[in-house]
């Protein structure tokens, strides 16, 4: 897993993205049950996880979050895919809400791509569907 983040971090345009060397660790941890990986498209970055984020890995979903948006260009945006999720809790929404609002003070978006009808409810149900938007792909997202 950190061969491919890194990878995928490093063989794009733009300014190098580069993930600390404990976040390429702690993803490498065969044991977790998070997987993701990024790319750079344009002024944007994606990032698309699978697996499980809960109170566990909350700390590296959090700095896998926060590494990413920090390399977004402006007025790119951070999209974040989390169709191959299996189980996001309470706590990576809230990341997700945090990191929206330091994104947006740069200017730059956070959106969230799911077509799971139970991540719009609890987006919806926790008041973040003002800082939160939600697209049904990666390429809706990128193209708004």
């Amino acid at each position: 897993m950190s061969l491919a983040i890194s990878e995928s971090f490093s063989r794009v345009p733009g300014p190098p993205l580069m993930l600390s060397t404990r976040l390429v660790y702690e993803m490498g941890d065969p044991n977790s049950t998070l997987r993701a990986t990024t790319d750079r498209r344009g002024a944007a970055v994606v990032i698309s996880a699978g697996g499980e984020i809960d109170a566990c890995n909350e700390h590296t979903w959090r700095h896998l979050v926060g590494e990413a948006a920090r390399v977004v260009t402006a007025p790119g945006p951070l999209v974040v895919d989390v169709t191959g999720i299996d189980f996001m809790g309470g706590c990576a929404f809230a990341v997700l809400a945090e990191e929206a609002a330091r994104c947006g003070r740069r200017g730059v978006d956070v959106r969230l791509v799911s077509h799971q009808p139970i991540v719009a409810r609890i987006v919806d149900a926790c008041g973040l569907s003002g800082v939160l938007h939600i697209y049904p792909t990666v390429d809706s997202a990128l193209a708004r």
